[in-house]
């Protein structure tokens, strides 16, 4: 399940707010939640199906598609063709999910949220009856638990932690008699798996309330070996199982390079769904600082969507956009940055929900950055605003300081560094001159325009002066943001390189080779040039 419904999908980009949406581990994500069966919300691509186990499940398996693919249209006719051969209630069940993964991907939007309450009590109630009528049949169980697995993730979403709770005591006692009618019904392992390993790792106040619910503890071991057991093994859930694996590596194990495998399976399986893709953008920045990586997934995004080679590609635009701003503000290409917010405004997008009035408060600050006071105060208003009245990406607090302070020195600085660097990659040597030797008089101490003084004077063929300033750069590596300084060191490698100093370039190369949120590219570039320095050093003795 996913962190506040988790949709990395969601707006995220303002950092604080959004991370803590999407990625943060809450405290509020309250025993229950771990016991979400997820596995029970369809069945996989090509799925068996078992002796006693779940009927029709190829059909199912349509459904499943249907919806992981974010096909939302087709998931109408593929439960016409299922249900009949299967029973009414797992259809009941697909359907609620359905509607859930709807709310997940725009999850502020709570325009929904009556109709999917509605059907998803109904649902449990049919599924209820079901036992009643079959208490010897697992399958009943099974979506009992799947029924209740779906309400009981959009209750955390809502905030409704209680309800959640019990919900997920009634998905546990489900899981457990399904298993104990069925033991071959490995699928239902994965929603015991959350439960232990949730129950054992949550904080001090969850257990406080898993001890009043008289739920019992968990073990974080066994609970890993039952989820691995449940995905390796079972016929349903592996798609969901990833995407529950990734937040648990994410949260508890640290381990984001394994999450990013997960999530790039799932897109490679499902790669019309742009879900996905935004979740491989936000790791790579919140999880591995990586900006740059995260940059391409969000264009990869955009380019996907234009081309409409996503599902709901009027609303992943505009999350790419508002990433890719993000994310070449963050890189000091701010200018590049208004051009894509400008797009969103202008466009007015109805998903994803807030999406105008974030665009708007980015633009603010944006143009506050570039010097650009008046427009940037135009902006924070129109953020206020269109800000809805529960403002729920903190966009209010952000936009009246925004209106409250003032760019100063800084921003001119920043404006003139950024112009010359364009001009610098135009080949305009002159103008790029005026305009980077003008901001570090303003702000002399800048790494970014120092930087890119280095890149001027090297291409004014003074490499000397070129060296010193990169040098400097390599010495300051606290200040320097890790783009820059994995790239001073690789540029001042290069150059160490043609005066026939291959030592200290290849203490250079080491050094950016290792770079904590650096551009991987860079640091494949610097290990590159590492490994043919040491051979030819070893070739030479």
């Amino acid at each position: 399940m996913s962190p506040g419904g988790q949709s990395p999908a969601t707006l995220r980009l303002e950092p604080p707010r959004q991370r803590a949406i999407r990625f943060a581990c809450p405290s509020y994500r309250v025993v229950a939640v771990a016991v979400t069966v997820l596995c029970l919300q369809g069945v996989s691509p090509g799925a068996r199906e078992p002796a006693g186990g779940l009927t029709a499940a190829p059909l199912l398996a349509r459904v499943y598609d249907a919806i992981f693919d974010a096909r939302f249209a087709h998931v109408p006719a593929a439960l016409r063709d299922a249900c009949g051969p299967a029973p009414p209630e797992a259809c009941m069940v697909l359907n609620d999910v359905a509607l859930w993964w709807q709310i997940r991907l725009d999850p502020f939007n709570q325009s929904g949220d009556a109709t999917f309450q509605a059907r998803v009590d109904a649902t449990i109630a049919a599924a209820e009856a079901w036992t009643r009528r079959e208490p010897q049949r697992a399958e009943a169980w099974f979506y009992l638990g799947g029924a209740y697995g779906t309400r009981v993730q959009w209750r955390v979403l809502r905030g409704e932690r209680l309800a959640a709770a019990r919900d997920g005591r009634r998905i546990k006692e489900a899981l457990e008699t399904a298993l104990a009618l069925d033991p071959e019904l490995h699928d239902a392992w994965f929603g015991i798996g959350l439960y232990h390993y949730y129950a054992d790792v949550a904080p001090s106040a969850v257990k406080m309330l898993r001890w009043l619910l008289f739920l019992p503890g968990g073990d974080r071991v066994q609970g890993l070996q039952e989820m691995l057991r449940a995905r390796n093994r079972g016929a349903l859930i592996r798609d969901e199982a990833d995407y529950q694996l990734h937040l648990i590596d994410l949260w508890y194990e640290r381990n984001a390079g394994r999450a990013l495998t997960l999530l790039e399976g799932l897109r490679q399986r499902h790669p019309g769904n742009p879900h996905f893709l935004e979740l491989i953008a936000e790791v790579q920045d919140t999880y591995q600082h990586d900006r740059t990586a995260s940059l391409r997934s969000w264009r990869a995004l955009l380019d996907a969507a234009r081309q409409q080679k996503v599902e709901l590609a009027d609303m992943a635009e505009t999350r790419a956009r508002l990433g890719m701003a993000l994310q070449l503000d963050r890189l000091f290409e701010t200018d590049k940055a208004i051009e894509h917010l400008r797009a969103v405004v202008a466009a007015r997008p109805e998903a994803p929900f807030g999406a105008v009035a974030l665009a708007q408060l980015q633009l603010g600050q944006a143009l506050d950055r570039m010097g650009e006071r008046s427009e940037a105060m135009t902006a924070y208003r129109a953020a206020l605003a269109l800000t809805p009245p529960n403002d729920p990406l903190n966009i209010v607090p952000r936009a009246r300081a925004g209106l409250r302070e003032g760019p100063g020195v800084p921003a001119q600085a920043y404006r003139l560094s950024l112009e010359g660097w364009r001009a610098l990659e135009r080949g305009n040597i002159a103008a790029a001159a005026r305009s980077i030797n003008r901001s570090l008089e303003l702000r002399p101490d800048h790494p970014v325009t120092r930087y890119r003084q280095a890149r001027l004077l090297e291409a004014q063929h003074d490499e000397t002066r070129a060296l010193a300033v990169l040098e400097a750069l390599v010495r300051e590596r606290v200040t320097t943001p890790p783009t820059i300084y994995a790239e001073a060191c690789v540029d001042a490698a290069r150059l160490h390189e043609q005066r026939g100093a291959p030592d200290r370039a290849i203490e250079l190369y080491r050094n950016a080779r290792t770079v904590f949120g650096a551009d991987q590219r860079t640091k494949d570039a610097a290990a590159g040039a590492l490994a043919r320095l040491q051979q030819q050093t070893t070739q030479r003795e």
